[in-house]
């Protein structure tokens, strides 16, 4: 098999083809490197490569396999870790010049996990500074590109992530996502993003383990390559207090379900409550035809997000506070305009305010419990645009309407995280110049198993996940 053949296969493809010893581990890896060198320069996904350590490691693993021993579930299978997530011994630099030659001496829980599971490290992935905002550029490596058109943004916050996938140069990735980190890359990049429900993808170390806006979980190009990361870094810890006390065991099994008559909502403008641009209505609402095709009975409805803006915003800016409040006042020229306003918007915060943001989450929370009597699944656009110029720092307005803030533009996502729901991005269409639109799978409480289901089923019946971007002039 050619070095082309095997960075073209997906993550459970090439598990098969390592643990039949159909290929070795070396092989893949160096397949993996070459596409880096051809296509990285270009794009500016994969900031920090390890190929020396990570060659090491696959030719420990091929030794393994040879004496008959288990290499794990990721055995073999190269990855790239955000680079917000501790990585014992490589540069971990959070996109700051605070931290831009930081090398940690303890890998975050992910990592770890990954690790454990015979995954070998290849490199960390860009992301924004501290990853705020849906728009990966920093001053410490510069923007990434998207691979679909490269003078338009991959999105964020795990936008290295969603490229290194879409451009072929790793088969998995891990992200983080507190507003839509995981979804909005995956939708811009034409991958798969899946925000698993709170606690079911622990976050260790953390400063404060009972605050569940963000979480970590995969990326990658399919569905069932998502569900295979996902039995990897599922699973409690007994240093997070709101872990979900199952095992990633599931989401090794099959994903198929007959969904005959099984009902969803689908609403591609949030029922006129935030601004979308009309060609991604247009792409979400023919979403329905694969869905119906597959035995959905869909109906165009879309819950109240009331209070929802109120509810995010304040837990936001309240964590904002947190980690940078201090030292910002000590060291201000050393973080992004937005990040300053987000810390003392934080900082202002009164007893009331907070209140009121959790008074409001609950009520949000149990107008979603309502919904989830009536139908399995929710579905919306994951990303109110369509992949914008990568010089704009922010959306500044749809269909003119003024977005008041530099995170207005992500309401699609970030309504969904206060409620700690499982929502998955898939890939769902283009617009007329090619860009990619993706479809947003929400399912009650701690059912991502079900939402895996239902999203690899539409990737069945929709063939958009299949277009690549043609970067063919990059490797010319």
């Amino acid at each position: 098999m050619t070095a082309t053949q095997l960075f073209e296969q997906s993550a459970t493809q090439l598990r098969q083809l390592i643990s039949s010893r159909e290929v070795s581990a070396t092989e893949v890896l160096r397949a993996h490197l070459t596409r880096i060198e051809d296509v990285n320069s270009h794009l500016n996904a994969i900031v920090t490569l390890v190929a020396e350590p990570a060659l090491a490691q696959a030719a420990t693993l091929d030794q393994k396999l040879a004496r008959g021993e288990d290499i794990g579930i990721l055995g073999g299978i190269p990855v790239g870790h955000k680079d917000l997530a501790l990585t014992k011994g490589i540069r971990t630099t959070f996109g700051s010049r605070l931290y831009e030659n930081y090398v940690p001496d303890e890998n975050a829980l992910i990592v770890q996990r990954m690790q454990d599971a015979g995954a070998i490290t290849i490199g960390k992935t860009n992301t924004p500074e501290w990853g705020a905002g849906s728009q990966t550029f920093n001053e410490v490596f510069g923007s990434t590109k998207n691979p679909y058109d490269l003078s338009k943004t991959c999105g964020g916050s795990s936008g290295g992530a969603a490229v290194s996938l879409a451009s072929r140069m790793l088969p998995l990735c891990d992200g983080s996502d507190m507003g839509g980190s995981l979804r909005n890359p995956a939708s811009f990049c034409n991958v798969v993003g899946l925000r698993p429900s709170a606690g079911r993808v622990p976050s260790v170390p953390s400063e404060a383990g009972w605050f569940n806006l963000p979480t970590s979980g995969p990326m990658a190009r399919t569905v069932e390559d998502c569900a295979l990361l996902m039995a990897a870094i599922a699973g409690p810890d007994p240093r997070a207090p709101l872990s979900i006390q199952e095992s990633g065991q599931a989401y090794l099994k099959p994903l198929d379900r007959d969904f005959k008559n099984v009902r969803v909502a689908l609403s591609s403008d949030f029922d006129g409550q935030i601004p979308v641009q009309s060609e991604v209505r247009n792409i979400i609402d023919k979403a329905a035809q694969p869905l119906t095709d597959i035995g959905c009975r869909i109906d165009n409805h879309c819950p109240d997000f009331s209070g929802a803006d109120t509810a995010f915003k304040t837990l936001r800016a309240w964590s904002f506070a947190m980690r940078f409040g201090d030292d910002i006042a000590h060291r201000r020229d050393f973080y992004k305009d937005t990040i300053i306003w987000n810390a003392e918007a934080g900082l202002a915060l009164t007893g009331k305010d907070m209140g009121a943001a959790e008074k409001a989450r609950t009520q949000l929370f149990n107008r979603f419990s309502e919904l989830f009597r009536n139908y399995e699944f929710l579905l919306l656009p994951v990303v109110q645009v369509a992949p914008f110029s990568i010089d704009d720092e922010y959306v500044k307005d749809i269909d003119g309407v003024i977005m008041e803030t530099y995170i207005d533009w992500m309401k699609s996502c970030y309504y969904l995280s206060p409620l700690g729901l499982p929502a998955i991005s898939i890939p769902c269409g283009f617009t007329r110049h090619g860009l990619p639109v993706g479809l947003q799978i929400i399912g009650g409480p701690q059912q991502d198993l079900a939402v895996l289901q239902l999203a690899y089923a539409f990737q069945q019946a929709n063939p958009a996940w299949k277009t690549q971007p043609d970067i063919s002039p990059l490797v010319a």
